[in-house]
């Protein structure tokens, strides 16, 4: 949960790696951008030393010695309290810019549903596709809270928002199942008139 204090306790990855195939450099790039270290400069990366971040750590080293390249892993601590406190600073900014682009994420999707729903466009088709966003929304908050490991002040918000999307869906499949079920209907009705 969160955590007020400065952590004390980073590890720091000064990573090398040779510029060709580009591939090794964009995959580790990927791989410690997912588990949301903070890059301190050029192939250099700092997370909190803490388990949530101990297998992608171990994924971007993995994947630093298949490309052929060289990592060193450091325990670290900055020479005095302004140094975790900055670091953490640091930290919590890149995690808000991340709950930002979520909230942001979170409105297209109510957006989305909000036009199915003024069009009119009831389809299993629509609901499925609407469902799969839901779920990858749903998987993108549970990643970000875990490596949210201060606790931003975005998070509740993020919660809220997250539970926003997932009344919209209900609401959209309950009239997509209404429409599909009254079409039947309709065209027995229409028969037996005739």
């Amino acid at each position: 949960m969160a955590n007020k204090e400065p952590v004390n306790r980073w590890l720091v990855l000064v990573i090398r790696l040779p510029a060709q195939p580009s591939r090794h450099r964009v995959g580790v790039w990927r791989e410690l951008r997912r588990i949301g270290a903070l890059s301190l400069g050029q192939g250099i990366w700092a997370v909190p030393d803490v388990p949530v971040f101990a297998d992608g750590i171990a994924r971007a080293v993995a994947l630093t010695e298949q490309g052929e390249g060289q990592v060193v892993t450091l325990n670290a601590a900055g020479r005095g309290p302004q140094d975790a406190v900055r670091l953490q600073e640091m930290f919590g900014a890149a995690r808000s810019a991340d709950w930002a682009e979520f909230l942001a994420d979170c409105g297209k999707f109510e957006a989305e549903i909000a036009k199915e729903i003024r069009i009119a466009k009831f389809t299993l088709a629509e609901l499925e596709e609407e469902e799969q966003s839901l779920e990858r929304l749903r998987r993108w908050h549970r990643d970000l809270t875990a490596r949210d490991v201060f606790g931003t002040p975005e998070v509740a918000e993020a919660g809220d928002r997250l539970k926003r999307c997932v009344a919209a869906c209900e609401d959209y499949a309950e009239r997509v199942f209404a429409a599909l079920h009254q079409a039947p209907e309709t065209e027995t009705e229409t028969e037996t008139e005739q």
